[in-house]
C-alpha cells in the first residue's frame, strides 16, 4: 500500500464499460512524512475520498479487488482514508557516527532496544 493525497478528480465521458459509474482520482503519492514523491496518478475510489485527503492506496492486479465480483481494467484504487500519520523520530548518529552511542562512545548492547517514549505505532 501506499500513501497519496487527492489532488483532483476525473470526468471521463468515453471509457471501458467496466469503469461506469466508478469514481476517478487524481492522486500525488507522498512519503510517510507526507512529502510529495513521484508523479500525480489517476486511481478509481472505492473509498468515497474527497480533494485535499490524505489517503492509501493500492496498485497491479489488487486494485480491481474491492471490486468484486466485476473486475475493472484499474492499475491504481484508493482503499483507504486517513485519518493519522504517527513516525517515530530517526535516532540522530553520535558524534562517532554509531547510531546509539552515548557519552564515551560505548555502542547499546547487541539486541537491546531503547524504551518507546509515549505511544507505540
Amino acid at each position: 500500500m501506499y500513501l497519496g493525497r487527492v489532488v483532483g478528480c476525473v470526468w471521463a465521458t468515453v471509457k471501458d464499460p467496466n469503469l461506469e459509474g466508478l469514481r476517478m482520482l487524481v492522486v500525488q503519492p507522498v512519503t510517510p512524512d507526507l512529502r510529495n514523491a513521484g508523479k500525480r496518478i489517476v486511481c478509481t475510489d472505492c473509498a468515497g475520498a474527497g480533494a485535499g485527503e490524505v489517503v492509501y492506496w493500492v496498485r497491479s492486479k489488487e486494485a480491481s479487488f474491492p471490486f468484486l465480483p466485476q473486475e475493472p481494467p484499474t492499475d491504481a484504487t484508493v482503499v483507504g482514508i486517513v485519518d493519522s500519520v504517527h513516525l517515530k523520530a530517526a535516532e540522530a548518529p553520535a558524534a562517532n557516527g554509531t547510531p546509539g552511542a552515548e557519552g564515551g562512545g560505548r555502542p547499546r548492547p547487541a539486541g537491546r532496544r531503547p524504551a518507546a517514549k509515549g505511544r507505540p505505532c
